[in-house]
């Protein structure tokens, strides 16, 4: 994928019946619900599918439809080089492209298998904890309650910056 507005369309057609699937049945009642009936239609309404416009509760559904829909099988988790690729299509414009590169450069960089695979949860918490904690320096491990991932991602971005 190098197009986010792939995910967006598959998104807002309700591709959830199986991970990186769609089937006629969702492609049919998207479409009838969205009312693109001629492919004129789609190709007129693909362009003006930005997510940089979408709010932050609907951004947050598209944001966690892109981990579901990218499962394999029936894995709950995503190995993490898939993670980096899609975290930087979907999130670059979205969050601070330094936090985005350093954050992806810790999934590269880490030897910690535990990060070898990441969950719904670390996935999602890593957009709440760009949007909400804009200031590294002004983290605070002990009164937080992000995953390990968080933390351990804060002490790599500050190390870096040292």
């Amino acid at each position: 994928l190098e197009d986010v507005r792939v995910l967006v369309l598959l998104h807002k057609i309700g591709a959830n019946s199986k991970p990186a699937q769609m089937t006629r049945k969702e492609w049919i009642s998207g479409c009838t619900t969205l009312q693109l009936d001629q492919i004129d239609k789609i190709r007129a309404w693909v362009p003006g599918l930005d997510p940089g416009f979408m709010e932050r509760t609907e951004f947050r559904n598209l944001y966690k439809f892109c981990f579901q829909f990218n499962r394999q099988g029936t894995h709950k988790t995503l190995e993490k080089d898939l993670v980096e690729m899609l975290i930087q299509l979907v999130l670059k414009g979205r969050i601070d492209n330094q936090r985005l590169e350093t954050f992806c450069k810790f999934l590269r960089t880490t030897k910690d298998n535990a990060y070898d695979r990441i969950t719904l949860d670390q996935w999602m918490s890593f957009l709440d904890f760009s949007l909400d904690c804009s200031d590294l320096n002004e983290y605070d491990e002990e009164c937080s309650a992000w995953p390990v991932l968080i933390d351990d991602y804060v002490d790599f971005a500050t190390s870096m910056e040292e």
